[in-house]
């Protein structure tokens, strides 16, 4: 396994809960079902998981928890897969405290945002990085404009990709058009699909990886999806894609979390609630998510 190469379908695992009144917001986080949801998806088809993201819920964590995440997400793949740990940071040392830590605890590589909570010029992402990239994993860095502020442009990422140890960016800002401008700027970044609804367009503009949410749903299909679009099958491609999109959308929403543990749920895996700041879908979001859901399992046959 060539563990320089972040590609392949990467699942955003997302992280189940047990009501626990001494945990924070009374739910505790249950790693048991965490390892088999991180082992369900990799017998399922993909190539890794990346514990700690977003849909991972990493800033409501605790320290010990974070930590625990991703070492439970490490030892449950094994040999088997690859682990990418979100090392997300308010600053340059939080970030790189974490990239040390999934080093020690035997991850291939790391998910980095620029510097969270503040609005990084340029010369500070590209320190925030370096210090990243020090601790000798491979960097996946992490282009999120909307969330983040800071948008890892082009003519950015091919400065970032200098770097030694950024070897990919997850590229979400939604414009297909910086697949190839990417590839052109820095030919040695492999391009990964941040978004699950232009993951199609991305990957046959030359994209390596998708770095996916609703995999987490059906993860079988997901891994079909991939192998089609990178084989050039692009009429099979699309018949399992257009299904998909109106679903693969919430990954681009504001309660992207929420409605991929509600798919989760209506599949029979272990979605369940979120700690704050998320809270529960509303009535009408939830009616959007299950209809949207209900189209895409009736056309993978599993309604």
């Amino acid at each position: 396994m060539n563990t320089r190469d972040l590609g392949g379908v990467v699942v955003a695992a997302a992280l189940p809960y047990r009501e626990d009144d001494r945990a924070p917001a009374g739910l505790a986080v249950d790693y048991d079902a965490y390892a088999e949801h991180c082992r369900w998806l990799v017998e399922n088809g993909c190539r890794g998981v990346g514990p700690n993201g977003s849909l991972g819920e990493y800033s409501s964590l605790t320290d010990e928890e974070r930590r625990r995440v991703a070492r439970t997400a490490i030892e449950a793949v094994g040999d088997d897969g690859i682990v990418v740990a979100g090392v997300h940071g308010p600053g340059a040392h939080q970030a790189r405290y974490w990239a040390e830590a999934a080093a020690e605890d035997g991850a291939h590589g790391v998910l980095c945002l620029p510097p969270t909570l503040y609005r990084a010029n340029r010369g500070e992402v590209l320190a925030h990085f370096e210090a990243v990239a020090s601790a000798g994993l491979p960097v996946m860095v992490y282009n999120n404009p909307f969330d983040t502020k800071v948008d890892l442009t082009p003519d950015l990422l091919a400065e970032i990709a200098q770097i030694d140890n950024v070897v990919a960016v997850k590229e979400f800002s939604g414009d297909v058009r910086r697949v190839l401008e990417i590839r052109e700027r820095a030919p040695g970044l492999a391009v990964i699909s941040g978004a699950d609804d232009v993951v199609l367009e991305s990957l046959l503009m030359g994209a390596t990886g998708w770095f996916a949410g609703f995999p987490n749903v059906f993860p079988a299909e997901s891994a079909r999806l991939f192998e089609l679009a990178t084989a050039g099958k692009l009429d099979e491609a699309r018949a399992l894609y257009e299904p998909l999109v109106a679903a693969f959308r919430w990954d681009s929403r504001t309660e992207f979390v929420q409605a991929i543990k509600l798919g989760m749920d209506m599949v029979g895996r272990r979605g369940g609630p979120c700690r704050p700041p998320r809270g529960p879908l509303s009535d009408i979001h939830r009616e959007q998510v299950r209809a949207d859901m209900g189209r895409a399992l009736a056309a993978l046959g599993v309604a």
